[in-house]
């Protein structure tokens, strides 16, 4: 949709695709990164997500990493350099003129299976 705009972009972060629940030295989760809930993160959590998605966006499109490692280690965090001194896009990351191919597709599910679905959900949740 927005890949013919110069003055716009969306860029999907894949920072949390692939990653793992932290585990401590024994081999345990390590809730030092969940609050109390043990659902959401602490600020060490918040923390190591914002770290990585940072990153995500300064690295250029289809080299972007998948997974968070955890490491709570502020020396991991990338900063823009001469070479790339801009948060990466399609276009900047050199896919502007490549054989990606962004054409409006048909989608992959009808659009009435979702509506069915979406019926048949309700009435077996309200069952």
């Amino acid at each position: 949709r927005y890949e013919k705009r110069e003055d716009f972009a969306v860029v999907m972060q894949p920072f949390f695709r692939n990653t793992l629940l932290p585990l401590d030295s024994n081999g345990k989760p390590d809730l030092s990164f969940f609050a109390a809930d043990c659902f959401h993160f602490s600020v060490r959590g918040y923390a190591e997500m914002a770290m990585a998605l940072w990153n995500n966006m300064l690295e250029p499109a289809g080299e972007k990493q998948t997974y968070n490692n955890f490491t709570h280690d502020g020396s991991k965090l990338k900063c823009p350099n001469p070479e790339r001194p801009f948060l990466s896009t399609l276009k900047n990351s050199g896919f502007r003129n490549s054989d990606l191919n962004l054409e409006k597709t048909e989608p992959s599910v009808p659009y009435w299976a979702v509506i069915v679905a979406a019926v048949a959900g309700v009435l077996a949740g309200s069952l």
